[in-house]
């Protein structure tokens, strides 16, 4: 069934590739984006030539997901369109690499905003939409970090995509009642066919970092960057998250996986993750909520 879908931070990586593959496989996507007719503007370009030549329906949005203003009129403009919003894909967010005392405060909350509160502003402007129609998809792009192995030097990184995880789960039980579906995409580390580490921001303070480069520790971002590409498989093909994100959007309602593991390195976090989502769907269990679990059916 053509469904209507938004996807965040959808200009490059796998945004860009799920938008691609989503237009593909049938559906209206809108691929959303901040500065369209600026920075994006090549971007915005190559979507139309793209929907041209394949006769899809890929359209570009701008939305900027840390403005409340333009998330809002950005999806305004969604339902304007089209009268609906079946699928909501949280993707935008932002890396930044460094060891972990080096950043600012404020640069913390620059990525907790960025992967985190962006995901609120999206889902308060949403969630109305998907309410009304008493059916819908939230899907998350969380990280495997949240749950498997986590190397030094990207701490405020894995910190916002946790809370981001930890968030998801929780609006899987609020939302369940209103037949809104939630799953998370879990994808593990990819050094090539994203922009992750080429767009990664770095410390602020200068004289922290400073010192760790020139300290007991000396050499370690090289060491971590190097150790990435080792475990990495050659044949790792990024566009595996784009087609896993499709998987699910094409499932049948009331049959979505809850979490979804694309991991080439095999880091543990399906390991991890297994155990963490069962203790807490015992808890609500015995406290008599099991019905939180599974999505209503209208």
């Amino acid at each position: 069934m053509k469904q209507v879908i938004v996807i965040t931070g959808a200009s490059s990586g796998f945004g860009r590739l799920a938008a691609e593959a989503l237009a593909k496989a049938g559906h209206t996507v809108y691929a959303s984006m901040r500065a369209t007719t600026t920075r994006n503007a090549p971007a915005v370009a190559q979507m139309a030539e793209f929907s041209r030549q394949h006769g899809v329906d890929l359209r570009a949005v701008e939305l900027d997901v840390l403005s409340q203003e333009s998330v809002d009129a950005g999806i305004a403009k969604v339902i304007a369109d089209t009268g609906r919003i079946d699928v909501i894909v949280h993707n935008a967010g932002h890396m930044a690499f460094g060891p972990a005392e080096a950043f600012t405060p404020e640069q913390y909350a620059q990525l907790y905003d960025s992967n985190v509160l962006g995901t609120q502003r999206v889902n308060r402007a949403v969630l109305p939409q998907m309410r009304k129609q008493k059916r819908g998809l939230v899907a998350w792009v969380s990280s495997s970090s949240s749950a498997g192995g986590t190397p030094p030097y990207l701490a405020p990184y894995f910190a916002a995509k946790a809370a981001m995880d930890a968030i998801a789960v929780q609006y899987a039980r609020e939302l369940s009642g209103w037949g809104i579906e939630t799953s998370i995409i879990v994808p593990g580390a990819f050094t090539s066919g994203t922009n992750h580490f080429e767009h990664a921001g770095h410390p602020a303070d200068a004289s922290v970092l400073d010192a760790y480069e020139n300290g007991p520790n000396a050499g370690l971002a090289e060491r971590i960057q190097k150790a990435f590409a080792a475990i990495v498989p050659p044949d790792a093909d990024v566009s595996l998250v784009a087609q896993a994100i499709v998987d699910i959007v094409d499932a049948p309602f009331g049959k979505r996986p809850f979490r979804v593991h694309v991991d080439p390195t095999q880091d543990g976090a399906d390991v991890g993750f297994a155990v963490l989502d069962r203790i807490r769907a015992e808890m609500l269990h015995r406290v008599g909520m099991s019905e939180l679990l599974t999505p209503r059916s209208y």
